[in-house]
C-alpha cells in the first residue's frame, strides 16, 4: 500500500552536532514512526525522532500525518473469499 506522509518538524529542536556533510548537501538522520490506524487528537499519525545512537533515544522533531494512500489492500488484513464456487469438490482424498 503506498501512503502521502505530511511531516511537520521544528527545526530548533535538531541537535545540530548530529548534521553531517554528504556528497550533496548537509544531512540528519531521523526516523519516523507510523500508525496509520490511529490518530491523535491533532489527526496526527506519528512522529518524527533525530537518530541519537544505537541505544540513546533522540528528541522528538515533530509528527507525521498520513493524508493520502492509494486504496490498495494491506498485506495483513483477509482477502474477500471469492464470490463464484469452483465447478469441482475437494475431496478428503486431496493431498493438499
Amino acid at each position: 500500500m503506498k501512503y502521502g506522509v505530511r511531516l511537520k518538524i521544528d527545526v530548533s529542536k535538531i541537535d545540530k552536532s548530529k548534521l553531517f556533510k554528504g556528497q550533496k548537501g548537509t544531512y540528519l538522520d531521523a526516523t519516523v514512526f507510523i500508525d496509520v490506524d490511529n490518530k491523535d487528537q491533532y489527526d496526527n499519525n506519528g512522529m518524527i525522532t533525530q537518530d541519537a545512537g544505537k541505544d540513546v533515544k533522540g528528541p522528538i522533531l515533530g509528527n507525521a500525518q498520513v493524508f493520502w494512500n492509494d486504496g490498495a489492500q494491506n498485506n495483513h488484513q483477509q482477502q474477500k473469499a471469492p464470490q463464484n464456487k469452483p465447478d469441482f469438490d475437494f475431496d478428503d482424498d486431496t493431498p493438499f
